[in-house]
């Protein structure tokens, strides 16, 4: 996730952070906070770097375990700059252009102001997934595009210079519930969306049950999951089944009779009972910055020695000359 807020969210934590804490149990993984990737868009050096260490430790929070995980920061191992300009260099200019996140980002902001960075930040996440080899890479079906990407790249590579990259395979994370925004329940709860309508896992408690009873219903009165005609009480519905892991058909049944006032009131417990520690560990982390530096420090060594194998065998398979 990219540090380009003070806080994660909900839809964050619920679609991404749980997947990854089960994974880290099971697989040899890397998890980065990509600050590379933010400044495609115009960012506040201060406030990335204080936005860098909240997100790590809301990471770290969550369950993240740098021994268990390699955890670091994405500019703390250089290779990663270094790889992706290689890749650019074989990359075609269509290829790139068809990238449909591209497209939306630069269609909303005007293709003028788009940099370049954002147009060939696909390509610096191939880089950031081939360093280390992945056979599996955890993705949603809104990223298969990029992955089919760096699939590519990796064979293209391969093709040309000799056997280089494994090719990674998706591993399509398990379906979450979407979370959708407070305020407007077709959007995707975002970062970018109205502060009103989005669960912050750093926010005060009293303001996330602000947030929550101050949500968008409708005028029926009656609580049942219904995304076309209630997307409101579907969406209080979807976030208090993913936070306590009741069924949406067992909240239906409990909530039965009982107004919207109720269903909002129970989600907030629901949301806070959950949130709530995370945010007082990430707090504590964030007392002690030099602490929290030192294990990211510790995860981009563990990273950069894997990463800068894979950076060498490229260099010279390119044929680039070692410095000696």
């Amino acid at each position: 996730m990219q540090p380009s807020a003070d806080s994660l969210h909900l839809g964050n934590y619920l679609g991404a952070l749980t997947n990854w804490v089960s994974m880290q149990d099971e697989f040899n993984a890397y998890y980065m906070i990509v600050d590379l990737h933010a400044i495609t868009v115009p960012q506040d050096p201060a406030e990335l770097r204080n936005n860098t260490r909240r997100t790590a430790a809301q990471y770290i929070a969550a369950g993240i375990d740098p021994k268990k995980s390699s955890l670091f920061i994405q500019s703390q191992v250089p290779a990663h700059a270094q790889l992706a300009w290689v890749l650019n260099c074989i990359t075609g200019f269509g290829e790139a252009n068809r990238m449909t996140q591209f497209k939306d980002k630069s269609q909303k902001a005007g293709a003028d102001s788009a940099s370049v960075g954002l147009f060939t930040y696909p390509i610096l996440q191939a880089a950031d997934i081939l360093l280390y080899q992945p056979k599996k890479v955890p993705v949603g079906e809104d990223q298969r595009q990029h992955l089919e990407l760096t699939r590519d790249l990796a064979m293209r590579f391969n093709s040309r210079f000799g056997d280089t990259f494994t090719v990674p395979e998706a591993h399509i994370l398990k379906e979450t519930a979407k979370i959708y925004d407070l305020q407007n329940p077709t959007a995707k709860m975002s970062k970018s969306n109205e502060p009103k309508g989005t669960i912050n896992i750093m926010d005060d408690s009293s303001v996330t049950v602000k947030k929550i009873k101050g949500s968008v219903t409708d005028t029926d009165g009656e609580i049942r999951f219904d995304l076309e005609n209630k997307p409101g009480v579907s969406n209080l519905l979807g976030i208090y089944s993913a936070v306590s892991g009741t069924s949406i058909k067992q909240l239906e049944q409990s909530l039965s009779g009982k107004g919207y006032g109720d269903l909002k009131s129970e989600v907030a417990d629901a949301v806070i009972s959950v949130i709530e520690p995370i945010r007082l560990r990430a707090t504590e982390l964030l007392a002690n910055t030099q602490e929290l530096d030192a294990l990211l420090a510790s995860g981009a060594e563990r990273a950069n020695e894997i990463a800068e194998a894979t950076l060498a065998s490229v260099y010279d398979k390119i044929g680039f000359i070692p410095r000696s």
